[in-house]
């Protein structure tokens, strides 16, 4: 295929070489675009993790236990704790170590929240069953 130079030659005159850039050049190129596109991801990533982690609230009330998530919209989803059931958590070894994990609580029927990483998630999970005990007890908010 010819290139533009070549479409523009005078009449009789020939090309006689054409010179190309050395490989080094394309390497920078494309080590440039490897740095600097993780750099890029690496700032979106951090960008949508923040809003993420600042959008989303995981509460134990002496009623209920919610979860909200959005920014714009919020998502809310709650189980009252005379309605749990249950609750199950995954913490694999390094969560152990360090302290967080993934909890999920099991309310009546299909009814669950599936929490994400979160820290201390033992001490969440406690907090919720003292809170539905105490809401059960004779006198506690719960009772009609």
């Amino acid at each position: 295929m010819a290139g533009y130079l070549e479409k523009r030659l005078y009449e009789g005159e020939i090309l006689r070489y054409r010179g190309e850039f050395h490989w080094i050049e394309y390497a920078k190129a494309w080590l440039m675009l490897i740095v600097f596109g993780i750099i890029i991801f690496g700032i979106v990533y951090f960008i949508a993790a923040m809003v993420r982690l600042n959008t989303t609230e995981f509460v134990v009330t002496d009623r209920r236990v919610v979860k909200k998530t959005g920014l714009w919209s919020a998502n809310v989803e709650e189980i009252t704790l005379d309605s749990i059931e249950g609750s199950s958590l995954n913490q694999g070894i390094l969560g152990r170590i360090f302290g967080f994990g993934r909890l999920s609580v099991h309310g009546r029927g299909e009814t669950h929240i599936q929490f994400p990483n979160m820290a201390h998630p033992q001490k969440f999970r406690a907090e919720a069953e003292k809170s539905k005990q105490a809401a059960l007890s004779p006198g506690g908010p719960l009772v009609s």
